[in-house]
Parts: structure tokens; C-alpha cells; sequence
């Protein structure tokens, strides 16, 4: 005999379950990602172009599915999936390669500062970075190609309001849109070539995957209020 309350329905399991569920593909997720990272940093320090070739491809999507267990706004997804799409395309050395992923960046970003809304960010962080973008452009123009200038150049804009506008949803992410900036000027000073670090592939990826990994979390915490 039932001794629930006639009327009244059994209390369901399935939405815990289904939250368990969902906590362990976040898990898997997020391991697999960060031993994508491993394999794909140590292969960079390596020397070994296979392992970042077969390694780099799976970065973005194990970062997907990590922040979608943890509701990723839709315009978070995006951005990811265009960073994906850089990614890709950056495996390829020719000049049009690095247009069409820098193109995708460009609008991993816009989906970023969609994302970010009006929230209000400190109006002296927006100044530096300001700085810091004319200063940067001024300096790499004559040594950049003059093919790449204006599309360097409005690129940074960009991804400079990206990064200003991150820190709107805080520490994380704030930190997350400034290193995002530094990796693509290490890009940016190897494509002038200036002077690079030793194994300056290494230090754009980790800068960059830092970058997306702190953004997506940023984004996808509950003090961001964002879903």
C-alpha cells in the first residue's frame, strides 16, 4: 500500500540523477581537456608537431562540453566554438590561413562582448587598456606586413574591448580576457618578427587556453549571473 498523500506526487529522482549526470560528463569533460592541455603544451616544448597537430583539435570541444554541464550561456558556446574554429585554421602556415583565423577570433570576440551585455567595468582599466592598445599598434606597424596592418590593427581593437569588457564579470574572467590579449600579441610580435621567447609557440597556447578556460568559467559562474 502507498503511504504518499492521495493527490500528491511522488517526489521525482530523476532530476538529481539527471544533475549527477551531468556533473560527471563535466568531469570526464574537463579531465579530458586538461590532458588535451598536457599533451598539446608538452608537445609544443617537444618539438613534436604531431602531438599539437592531433591534440590541438580537441581543446575547444572538451571546453564545450565542460561549460555546457555547467549551463554555458548559448553565446558562450559560440565564442568557444569560433576560438575552435581559429584554432583550426592556425594549424595551416600561410597568410590566408591567419586571416581566416583571425577572422573567427574576431568573432569569438564579438560573441564575448555580446555576452558580457552592460554590465559596468572600472572606467581606469578601460584607459589602460586603451594605452596599451595604441602603444602596441604604434610600435608593431612598420614591421608588420602591409597587408596585415589594418586587419592586425582592427583585430586588436577588438579583441582589446573584449578583454576590457571581461573584467565586468569579474576576477576570473577579467584575468581571463587579459591574458587572451598578451597570447595574441605574442602572436603578433612573431608575425613583425621582433625578438620571440624561446618556444614561443608554447607560450601563446598557454596563454591562450588559460585565457578560454578562465573566460568559460567567468562566465559560467554563479556570481556572474549569467545563463
Amino acid at each position: 500500500m502507498s503511504t504518499e498523500s492521495p493527490g500528491r506526487p511522488a517526489p521525482s529522482r530523476a532530476a538529481p540523477r539527471a544533475a549527477a549526470g551531468r556533473a560527471r560528463l563535466g568531469r570526464l569533460a574537463l579531465y579530458g581537456f586538461a590532458a588535451a592541455t598536457a599533451v598539446d603544451l608538452g608537445s609544443l616544448l617537444a618539438g613534436w608537431h604531431l602531438g599539437h597537430v592531433i591534440a590541438k583539435p580537441l581543446l575547444m570541444p572538451l571546453l564545450v562540453a565542460y561549460a555546457i554541464t555547467r549551463g554555458a550561456p548559448r553565446l558562450l558556446v559560440a565564442a568557444l566554438l569560433f576560438g575552435w574554429g581559429g584554432d583550426l585554421a592556425l594549424l595551416f602556415d600561410a597568410e590566408a590561413a591567419f586571416l581566416v583565423g583571425m577572422g573567427s577570433f574576431a568573432v569569438g570576440h564579438v560573441c564575448y562582448l555580446v555576452l558580457f551585455g552592460k554590465r559596468p567595468a572600472n572606467p581606469l582599466l578601460g584607459g589602460a587598456y586603451a594605452l596599451a592598445l595604441l602603444g602596441t599598434v604604434a610600435l608593431l606597424w612598420a614591421d608588420l606586413p602591409a597587408d596585415l596592418r589594418i586587419p592586425v590593427a582592427g583585430y586588436s581593437l577588438l579583441l582589446t574591448a573584449m578583454a576590457f569588457r571581461s573584467s565586468a564579470l569579474g576576477l576570473r574572467a577579467g584575468i581571463g580576457g587579459a591574458l587572451f590579449l598578451l597570447s595574441d600579441t605574442l602572436i603578433a610580435t612573431g608575425v613583425a618578427e621582433w625578438p620571440q621567447l624561446p618556444r614561443p609557440d608554447f607560450w601563446i597556447m598557454a596563454t591562450y587556453l588559460a585565457a578560454q578556460y578562465l573566460l568559460a568559467t567567468g562566465a559560467t559562474s554563479r556570481e556572474a549571473g549569467v545563463r
